[in-house]
């Protein structure tokens, strides 16, 4: 009989998984902002973002969870309610239950007579759901690692090309002091990007798909014993339609021209990427040592438009970053009326369209829209074409910008890009 309390915890870890966002340790405000939406979409109940993290112990709260908050939590998962979810899994019968049941199971007894063949084939059920569900439990509940030592492990890492897509990397490992047979590499903050190998084992490969700035982290037990950046570099600008497990490629041929940088919405298509009833997103960035420029000092200024507004990309959501070591800064634009959706990302700072008004942030998309983001001593202003529509005054971090990055709805253009500060200037008219 599972208490209430692990059942919980496996409802949670079924959530985390269900969203592909990796361990929640690193879930922000805007995850759990993001969490209660879906929930909502999917069940048609509200749960607060607060909820959420008290529910995931970002705040402090002792009591269990409602019942009603239970029964939405595991709908989203798929169940039909509380009870559901614990009669499935190892619990959830009341005292009642269990008087009803037995008296079932003993009127059963008395009206069938026992078959040997059944009570085989039941054993045979029980020994492959024993298979099944013992993998499952170590996923929910992680090994622990006692006497754990993190200076008997080694943990460091190469590429194979210094700069382009796809890269694979090569990770050295010394992990013959753990305690288990197998150790776990996990590529970045994505623990759906973690996987397991003997402890044995001296080096494992993986291919990175993405530019950015990684932790890899090497796992015994529970425990990460060892973690390292990983700076995974583009050659110039990469241009690329997001899609699992391995995202479309164009050449820098397909995308800038006439000083613009671009995928239009036919070449998309030709390459077999359907543009409804689920539109792509396009990436473009770039990747790279910029030089001595940080995010507590510096000016960006771009120009950007949404190409496609049709069906469900009506929203035109759009997204502007600068990659930093160990962090990001993200600006949004939408269309007007879609501004809800919006967040706002600062190195450490964060808000939500949920929580605040952010309808500065809405576009007229049929033009390019200026964006010039300017920080200095600690605080940061963001004008939208020249009219400052934001101020962020503190929460802001020092940590040196590797990269910038343009996501969009459908696809989109960008004519212009400068980052600056008194010893950078990077100035990009493509």
């Amino acid at each position: 009989m599972l208490t209430d309390e692990i059942l919980i915890e496996k409802a949670k870890k079924l959530v985390e998984a269900g969203t592909g966002w990796g361990d929640s340790s690193d879930w922000t405000n805007k995850d759990f902002v993001e969490l209660s939406q879906k929930i909502e979409d999917r069940t048609g109940v509200m749960v607060s973002h607060v909820t959420l993290k008290r529910i995931w112990g970002k705040v402090k709260y002792d009591s269990l969870p409602n019942v009603h908050t239970l029964d939405t939590i595991v709908k989203f998962t798929g169940y039909e309610n509380w009870r559901d979810f614990k009669l499935k899994n190892g619990n959830g019968k009341t005292n009642g239950d269990t008087v009803a049941e037995t008296a079932k199971v003993d009127e059963k007894k008395q009206d069938t007579p026992p078959v040997k063949e059944k009570k085989y084939f039941s054993k045979k059920i029980l020994f492959a759901a024993g298979i099944i569900v013992l993998p499952c439990l170590l996923f929910f509940f992680p090994r622990e690692a006692k006497n754990v030592v993190a200076t008997d492990y080694s943990f460091s890492s190469k590429t194979i090309v210094s700069q382009g897509l796809p890269n694979t990397v090569v990770f050295d490992v010394n992990a013959t002091k753990s305690p288990f047979d197998s150790v776990s590499i996990q590529q970045s903050w994505d623990r759906s990007l973690r996987v397991n190998v003997s402890k044995n084992e001296r080096q494992h490969t993986a291919i990175y798909y993405y530019p950015d700035y990684f932790q890899a982290k090497l796992i015994v037990g529970n425990k990460v014993v060892k973690e390292h950046d990983l700076l995974i570099k583009t050659d110039g600008w990469l241009s690329l339609v997001e899609q699992s497990p391995v995202p479309l490629y164009f050449s820098k041929e397909d995308a800038i021209s006439n000083g613009k940088m671009g995928l239009s919405a036919d070449l998309i298509q030709s390459k077999n990427i359907n543009m409804q009833p689920t539109p792509p997103h396009v990436m473009y960035a770039n990747v790279k040592d910029f030089g001595d420029i940080y995010s507590d000092d510096f000016v960006f200024e771009t120009s950007l438009k949404n190409d496609f507004n049709e069906g469900a990309a009506v929203c035109q959501d759009t997204r502007v970053f600068l990659l930093c070591q160990g962090t990001a800064i993200w600006i949004p634009l939408s269309a007007k009326g879609c501004v809800s959706d919006l967040d706002i990302f600062f190195t450490k700072y964060q808000t939500s369209g949920k929580q605040e008004d952010l309808s500065a942030f809405g576009v007229d998309f049929s033009k390019f829209v200026k964006l010039r983001i300017e920080c200095k001593k600690g605080k940061a202003v963001i004008m939208v074409n020249d009219k400052q529509v934001y101020a962020i005054n503190d929460q802001i971090v020092k940590s040196k910008i590797i990269g910038i990055m343009y996501r969009f709805q459908g696809t989109g253009s960008v004519d212009y890009v400068k980052l600056s500060n008194e010893k950078v200037n990077y100035d990009e008219e493509f």
